[in-house]
């Protein structure tokens, strides 16, 4: 009976061992998931930190942005203005000029308020794609900023013209690859029609009636 006694108390002694080493392990798991989480929580405000900055970097760049591209558009208008001020006094003297002469006047006119190149792109329609017959095409074209423009400088625009102009911006692209960015028709007289047909197809037209 002893014996038995005994072996009891040493069963209860091992199963007390056991408890208390069972507690401390509980008690380090604890510990550890508590740092854990202390971790991933720092770790998570640093992250929002990083985002907010990151936000607020963004915001600024984008303020940035919508400043430098407000200022282009003004300096543009001004640019536009300018011209058509320009065109108005050209017309009022196209009695006295010939064609080539009023576009010859009016490219300079670009190039002086604009800063930019004004120059010629030359081409051969072999499937008459702007006219319906084979003939040579061509359009004057400026390259600014990064963007092209064609621009088709006449005394006078019909609706026709529209039409052909914007033949000659596909007949472009078909030959470079490139798509204009910008088509601009500028002119001193404009036929009612031939603005309303520039407005569906994408054309800006600038001109002073």
């Amino acid at each position: 009976l002893d014996r038995h006694e005994q072996e009891i108390a040493r069963l209860r002694e091992d199963m007390n061992r056991l408890r208390e080493d069972m507690i401390r392990g509980f008690e380090r798991h604890d510990k550890e998931i508590a740092k854990l989480r202390e971790d991933m929580m720092k770790g998570f405000e640093r992250h929002d930190r990083e985002i907010e900055r990151l936000r607020e970097d963004m915001i600024k760049g984008f303020e940035r942005h919508d400043r430098e591209i407000e200022k282009l558009r003004e300096d543009m208008m001004k640019g536009f203005e300018a011209v058509n001020r320009q065109i108005s006094a050209l017309g009022a003297r196209w009695g006295l000029m010939s064609e080539e002469a009023f576009r010859e006047g009016l490219r300079g006119i670009l190039e002086k308020e604009f800063g930019v190149k004004v120059e010629k792109w030359r081409t051969y329609d072999e499937e008459g794609l702007v006219y319906g017959y084979s003939s040579e095409i061509e359009v004057d074209l400026v390259v600014k900023d990064g963007k092209t423009l064609l621009i088709e400088i006449s005394s006078h625009v019909r609706p026709s013209d529209v039409t052909s102009f914007v033949k000659k911006a596909e007949l472009y692209e078909r030959k470079t690859g490139k798509r204009p960015d910008r088509l601009i028709m500028v002119t001193p007289y404009v036929e009612e029609k031939a603005i309303e047909a520039a407005m569906r197809r994408g054309v800006e037209v600038y001109t002073r009636l």
